[in-house]
């Protein structure tokens, strides 16, 4: 409790997490692998609030396993009441919709090759039913360009599966962008489906997923970038998940009190100053 009130100035998870969007993603920790030991990388999942750009919990897939299994384990571990929980086509599943439910949380879920029927019965239905709500969004920089488009049809009446299994089932999601990249000259063209337990607005369902990408670049190009983490070699007993969860803590104590700096500046500020370092661990 005292590290969460020195991380984010709330006194608990549920304040952090009240009402946020809530991403859950996988890395793998490059450098974890031991030959030696027949020891795999770790690959790790973790839940990210997007709001508070805080992780709030983790889990290891275990050696023979996947985020499958992972995710309904570390949803367990969070206070999602109210929250939006957003997971990318591997947490497309059965089980872990009706997890996300039984926490009193609501869904999106992205729909690729891994769920093939329900991708073809999504895309079918946006052919043949008309849209609830439309919302286009653009987004300037880094030396690109973006128009997102989010279509949302609510009415499932042509969705051709047994939606009693997609537990909160109630809507369903076309992502159409269209992103100008200003060194290449090039127009790259993406279309995405999702499914989703949540009767917002396309433009608050556009927003959510477009959050979503805050876990990959908030919190893992951030691990990477800052912490050299793909390049370390911890890889005895625990070390290599330690160190994630302690780099995690201290990137959130870095952010919070880095003002118009980078966290790189920040995290050399430390070094050069008891003080410093000292407002950083709330002393």
């Amino acid at each position: 409790m005292l590290i969460i009130r020195q991380i984010t100035g709330l006194d608990s998870m549920t304040e952090m997490t009240k009402g946020d969007i809530v991403a859950l993603d996988g890395k793998r920790l490059r450098g974890s692998y031991d030959k030696a030991s027949c020891k795999s990388a770790i690959h790790m999942v973790s839940a990210f609030a997007a709001t508070n750009g805080l992780c709030l919990g983790q889990v290891v897939t275990d050696q023979k396993s996947n985020e499958i299994t992972a995710i309904p384990k570390l949803l367990d571990m969070l206070a999602l009441k109210g929250c939006l929980v957003t997971i990318d086509a591997m947490g497309c599943q059965k089980k872990i919709a009706k997890k996300i439910i039984s926490r009193k949380a609501d869904y999106i879920l992205a729909v690729k090759e891994n769920q093939e029927e329900l991708l073809e019965e999504v895309k079918k239905v946006f052919d043949i039913t008309a849209l609830s709500s439309t919302d286009k969004s653009h987004d300037v920089g880094h030396g690109r360009a973006e128009i997102r488009t989010c279509s949302i049809i609510n009415d499932l009446r042509f969705l051709d599966i047994d939606k009693a299994n997609w537990k909160g089932l109630k809507s369903i999601v076309k992502i159409e962008s269209e992103r100008y990249i200003k060194i290449s000259g090039k127009t790259q063209r993406e279309i995405r489906y999702y499914i989703s337990s949540s009767e917002k607005e396309a433009g608050e369902i556009n927003h959510s997923v477009r959050n979503h990408w805050a876990i990959e670049n908030n919190l893992h190009w951030m691990l990477d970038v800052e912490f050299k983490e793909d390049g370390s070699r911890r890889r005895m007993g625990n070390s290599a998940a330690n160190f994630n969860i302690i780099n995690k803590m201290a990137l959130s104590m870095l952010k919070k009190h880095k003002g118009k700096n980078s966290v790189r500046q920040t995290r050399y500020r430390a070094t050069l100053s008891p003080n410093f370092r000292e407002k950083l661990f709330g002393f």
